[in-house]
């Protein structure tokens, strides 16, 4: 299996799918906070939900983390998976901000990029080659018929299969003829 990971503007998948955040729904929003905890539980992942996750996904939002995570995959996206794994753990393990940029050079930081990098990082994202990248991912996804994220696309002999949310695993290894072993393989001792 080849995984690339591609940095999407969430709130430009939102708008263009026509689709409200969970919290929006106010008995979707109950759910999704249950549903969070048995996820992190099932998946053994350390989640803490942030102090304020209102003021973090509607007044701060991620669109500079995603144009910093873009400019890095841009440089050398085998730094990738491991930077976007420090700014969910900076947001959803340690409730610390991912949008300023000391918390992005200190997320860049903990992912293995140098000082260099991490500068030029900072530099490159802001500039249009950036952002029209991380429009392409989104527009891809969007095309994809993405409606929000987690969204994974499937490339298969047959045809592309666009899976949502973070529990699909079952099934994409089904889709791609693999098989699943759970979370974390061999530590199940039914």
């Amino acid at each position: 299996m080849n995984l690339r990971l591609k940095p999407v503007f969430l709130g430009g998948i939102m708008k263009g799918a026509d689709n409200q955040p969970p919290a929006m729904v106010p008995n979707r929003g109950l759910y999704m906070r249950k549903e969070l905890k048995l996820l992190a539980k099932y998946f053994q992942v350390p989640l803490i939900e942030p102090a304020n996750t209102a003021e973090m996904m509607f007044v701060k939002g991620t669109l500079k983390t995603q144009r910093f995570i873009t400019a890095v995959d841009m440089m050398d996206s085998t730094k990738t998976e491991e930077l976007s794994r420090q700014m969910w753990h900076r947001n959803w393990s340690r409730d610390e901000d991912i949008t300023e940029p000391e918390s992005l050079k200190q997320a860049g930081k903990r992912a293995g990029l140098s000082n260099a990098q991490i500068n030029q990082g900072l530099e490159d994202m802001q500039s249009s080659k950036v952002k029209d990248r991380l429009k392409q991912f989104t527009d891809e996804a969007l095309n994809h018929w993405a409606f929000g994220s987690p969204t994974i696309i499937a490339h298969t002999s047959d045809s592309p299969v666009m899976l949502f949310g973070s529990d699909r695993f079952p099934i994409l290894a089904q889709v791609l003829g693999e098989k699943w072993e759970g979370p974390i393989p061999g530590g199940c001792k039914l």
